[in-house]
């Protein structure tokens, strides 16, 4: 009898686990959320660079091409090597816009936080049922 007395309600100290549990988990979550936004970040700002990078290279050898074939082209039609030129840079572009279009309705944001909360939910859901 001794034993029932001191140990509290049955039902105060599953709700207490319960609580603890949930708080544990909450923690877990938001510190794997933490980690996979800096992730991104970090992912994010590579990207840029890299794409910066690649786009002042890609001006810089655009235009000494351009020049090149223009001059190569002078006394043919130097109008015409320049407009060929830019259908197919406008090409390319649009081509690029195409890829980055797809690329933004592909993109998943923080796919591991969204899976463990998607567990998270269907253990509870299996718990309740």
């Amino acid at each position: 009898m001794d034993s029932t007395a001191n140990s509290g309600p049955p039902l105060a100290d599953l709700s207490k686990r319960l609580a603890q549990q949930a708080l544990s988990t909450l923690q877990n979550r938001l510190e794997l959320l933490l980690v996979e936004v800096q992730e991104e970040r970090e992912r994010m700002l590579c990207a840029l660079w890299l794409c910066l990078g690649a786009a002042v290279l890609g001006l810089l050898a655009g235009v000494a091409l351009t020049v090149a074939i223009v001059l190569a082209c002078w006394a043919w039609s130097p109008l015409a090597a320049a407009l060929a030129l830019a259908a197919l840079y406008g090409g390319s572009a649009a081509w690029l816009g195409l890829r980055v279009a797809r690329l933004h309705r592909e993109w998943k944001p923080l796919p591991a936080t969204l899976a463990e909360l998607q567990k998270d939910r269907a253990c509870l859901e299996k718990s309740f049922n």
